[in-house]
């Protein structure tokens, strides 16, 4: 009888058993800190600082979310996570016809400076590190952000952070996007350039592999479609020539947890393996700029609505998954988002998933843990020799924006989801308590519900801060937009100016509406 093959969801196939050689193709050991990073880059990873625990967190109000932020910072969370609703992710104020049913629900309504404070009041953003996931309107949460900072009259010099401004990702894979690639492609550079001058701690994008996982891409396409977009922004800002040195060590990446423990390990080292050798071949000189640097967030889309508990187990996985792996901060989820946003309980438990792993398993007392092991270094080479195929193929259509435009990375995720999806449904792939391991009648978790009235709550506060600004000067700073991106000049500045003005992020999105177009 004929052994059965086991294999990946990327379809690379796992042996029976590993041995030194022919498996590793490099068989020097390589130290953590040195190119190309496969095993870390820090010399003593977690035993000189733990990666940073963050909690994706926003809904509702500013004031809703704001009381969730002080009680993530009271029970240990390191840093902030900020989710937006689905109208400030595309440029919509929360009283603008198509927000109807959409305002707080997905994450917190941001619609003026005046909701960023509210968003922050009691924390001192010079003390915490924020990571912001937004992307088409980026630009201009950056810039309620630096408007509050320095009305806190904090030191911009200081001020860490992230701001997701990965669009490639939301045309391939996630679809909240507003302007066309190129107009798009524009603003990520002046990020870049601004920041660099103005706020140098900042990371000035979070290139996403989570979304394109979530999406249904496999660990491999992950990866490759994730380095390809980086390399895309890479080469638009020395086209605008920004030095690699300065802005490629403000890069950082976000990718996402799921359970395959090993595959995701090997996925994280091959990534960290790759990018390196990418920068180098770009011409990055300076080690911190050849250095890929990542948040994880663990497999929303692994989580189930049945037996809603065993999500506990799955994080619990994923989590160690990603510091394996050697990320440099996390989220973990809560067990009954398949159901609905993280209850208090639920987002408590997910932290403390971090916090046993940090304090109880052993885990951070060494670095790179599962480097040598002969199954999980050859996994690394596979990773890498399929991803960079991809790669490859994406490079001779031209880059990532090219293969967007072409559909190409948008068919092969689907390709991979219909793959995956349909293996469940034959049994093939099993997924505890879906379609094996079922019980007949389950106990309803409580739920976390969102009030419908904020819609009426944010559109009250709007039409007060249009009555009260300085409707000259709101108008003014818009016709500036206007003018900046039209004649090329870094939009920031003017940008900033307006939110401090009280201009809107609507009002905003809507005058580069005008000169750049929508992307359909």
């Amino acid at each position: 009888m004929s052994e059965k093959k086991v294999f990946t969801d990327s379809g690379i196939e796992i042996k029976k058993v590993y041995y030194p050689h022919p498996d590793l193709h490099n068989p020097q050991p390589e130290n953590p800190a040195e190119f190309p990073y496969t095993r870390g880059i820090q010399p003593d990873m977690y035993r000189g600082k733990l990666w940073t625990m963050r909690q994706y967190a926003g809904f509702s109000t500013a004031e809703e979310s704001n009381k969730r932020y002080h009680y993530l910072l009271s029970q240990g969370v390191m840093g902030l996570s900020v989710a937006f609703d689905l109208p400030t992710q595309i440029g919509y104020d929360s009283d603008h016809a198509l927000a109807e049913g959409e305002v707080g629900k997905v994450g917190v309504a941001i619609d003026s400076l005046e909701d960023m404070e509210e968003l922050f009041k009691g924390i001192k953003l010079e003390d915490v590190s924020t990571s912001m996931t937004i992307n088409a309107t980026g630009f201009i949460l950056l810039a309620f952000y630096v408007a509050l900072a320095k009305k806190q009259g904090a030191d911009l010099k200081k001020i860490t952070g992230t701001v997701q401004n990965d669009i490639l990702k939301e045309y391939a894979a996630r679809g909240t996007y507003i302007y066309p690639p190129k107009p798009s492609m524009r603003i990520i550079t002046d990020i870049f350039e601004w920041c660099s001058k103005e706020l140098p701690k900042w990371n000035t994008i979070s290139i996403s592999g989570y979304h394109i996982r979530e999406a249904g891409s496999t660990a491999v396409q992950e990866i490759a479609f994730t380095l390809s977009n980086g390399k895309a922004y890479v080469q638009a800002a020395l086209a605008k020539g920004l030095d690699i040195n300065v802005f490629g060590k403000r890069l950082s990446f976000f990718f996402n947890a799921h359970n395959n423990l090993f595959e995701e390990v090997a996925k994280f080292r091959a990534a960290r393996r790759m990018w390196a050798k990418m920068m180098k071949e770009l011409g990055a000189t300076d080690e911190k700029a050849l250095m890929l640097r990542f948040h994880t967030q663990t497999g929303g889309a692994t989580l189930t609505a049945q037996q809603p508990l065993n999500n506990i187990c799955r994080v619990t996985v994923q989590t160690l998954a990603a510091v394996l792996g050697g990320t440099q901060s996390l989220h973990t989820n809560g067990y009954d988002e398949a159901l609905s946003l993280p209850t208090e309980e639920a987002a408590r438990i997910a932290l403390r998933t971090q916090q046993v792993v940090a304090f109880e398993s052993g885990v951070p007392d060494t670095v790179d843990p599962l480097g040598g092991s002969y199954f999980v270094e050859a996994l690394t080479d596979e990773v890498e020799q399929k991803a960079m195929a991809l790669i490859e193929k994406i490079d001779a259509m031209g880059g990532s924006v090219s293969a967007i435009e072409q559909g190409f990375m948008q068919e092969e995720i689907a390709r991979s989801a219909y793959e995956y999806q349909r293996n469940i449904e034959s049994g093939e792939k099993v997924i505890v308590g879906v379609n094996k391991f079922t019980v007949d009648k389950e106990v309803p978790i409580p739920g976390f519900k969102i009030d419908d009235h904020i819609r009426i709550i944010q559109t009250d506060k709007l039409h007060k801060l249009k009555a009260e600004r300085n409707q000259l000067n709101a108008e003014r700073c818009l016709n500036e937009i206007s003018l900046a991106a039209k004649d090329g000049r870094n939009l920031m500045p003017v940008v900033i100016e307006a939110v401090e003005n009280d201009c809107t992020l609507g009002e905003i999105a809507d005058v580069l509406r005008k000169v750049f177009g929508e992307h359909r």
